[in-house]
């Protein structure tokens, strides 16, 4: 909920035909959230990882190992973590001057848009963000790489069928999220030549359609919401017949 409303609310005053104006502050503190944001959701897509690796693979000492102090310990790294890398990607755009075109031409304010408007040398700005952004993206993706090659060891294993689809079926929610989440921005981000178009229309993925898809992937786990598509389903199929 937090993530798209950085973005969102900017963007359909935009389409409503108002004025497009965003202030030098306001463009500093979309940059900030953005990455405060979407940084913290990608640790805690890692720290949701390690609850399945631990729910799956140590299913007795669960409660043990995930106890409420633990919960509160890895959600407050995970904001850390991701404060730090927005405080510093925010420090280095706009330690930049600004004094030519002051045109953004995006729909919100991103490293991509805003620093190619600075008339200093920005060389340091792009390196930074790049380095920081990869090394994120490759920690987010080891751990969770960890936990789900343990937990696909500890599924093979199960030896009854129902076990292993209900073992699945505690992973695939997680899974299809981080696939909606991390796919947009790994095309964003490590284009050697970034296409406006492409990295606009992965954004509005990234931005609006992944967070609104979250809330059915999650509920799709609820056997009272299967029931409800499967009779959508078959009520859309025999209109069609007809």
């Amino acid at each position: 909920m937090l993530f798209p409303s950085v973005t969102c609310p900017k963007m359909l005053l935009y389409l409503s035909g108002q004025s497009p104006v965003i202030s030098y502050k306001g463009c500093a503190a979309q940059l900030f959230f953005y990455h405060l944001l979407g940084s913290t959701e990608g640790c805690l897509y890692s720290v949701m990882a390690y609850d399945r690796y631990v729910a799956i693979c140590h299913p007795l000492r669960y409660m043990l190992i995930m106890k409420r102090g633990v919960c509160v310990s890895l959600v407050t790294i995970a904001c850390s973590v991701g404060f730090l890398h927005a405080t510093i990607l925010t420090s280095f755009t706009f330690h930049l001057v600004y004094c030519a075109s002051n045109q953004v031409d995006y729909f919100f304010c991103d490293l991509p848009a805003v620093l190619p408007l600075a008339c200093s040398d920005s060389t340091l700005a792009q390196k930074v963000g790049s380095i920081n952004v990869g090394i994120l993206a490759l920690m987010f993706v080891f751990s969770i790489s960890f936990s789900y090659a343990h937990i696909g060891i500890a599924i093979l294993r199960i030896r009854s069928a129902e076990g292993r689809q209900k073992a699945f079926s505690t992973c695939s929610a997680h899974l299809t999220a981080i696939l909606c989440a991390y796919g947009p921005v790994i095309i964003i981000y490590l284009q050697r030549t970034p296409n406006p178009l492409l990295s606009a229309l992965m954004q509005i993925l990234n931005n609006i359609v992944s967070p609104m898809l979250n809330a059915l992937i999650y509920s799709l786990r609820n056997k009272e919401v299967k029931r409800s598509l499967r009779r959508v389903f078959h009520s859309l199929a025999e209109v069609f017949r007809n």
